[in-house]
């Protein structure tokens, strides 16, 4: 068991939609991102995704319509749901909670893809 400190694990990486590895839930991965920009639109067949904002403000694009989330507040993508991330200020650091099996770019390959996320 370890204490996990949010600031120090951020200050140790500063790649955009690069996600990292910070605990395990059961089959469950705990992870940290630094999101700028706008992602690319994909969808987890078979995987739900939480997103917990931690700093700045993101933009969850949907097709049929937007949801804003801040510092403090967190949303749940549906596994299947076609979304697009997008940081509304410079940054945004999320904190993210899914299953061990979700790949960041979900049934989309691209230079964004994350096969084997680091761990911190």
């Amino acid at each position: 068991m370890r204490v996990v400190n949010l600031a120090e694990a951020f200050a140790r990486f500063h790649e955009p939609w690069s996600p990292r590895i910070v605990g395990e839930v059961n089959d469950m991965h705990v992870k940290l991102a630094r999101l700028r920009g706008e992602f690319v639109w994909h969808r987890h067949p078979a995987e739900d995704e939480l997103f917990l904002v931690l700093e700045g403000r993101l933009r969850m694009q949907l097709r049929d319509g937007d949801v804003d989330v801040g510092p403090g507040e967190l949303v749940v993508v549906p596994r299947s749901v076609e979304h697009c991330p997008r940081t509304l200020t410079d940054e945004v650091l999320v904190l993210l909670l899914e299953p061990a099996t979700t790949r960041n770019t979900g049934n989309v390959t691209c230079d964004r893809t994350v096969a084997t996320p680091e761990r911190l």
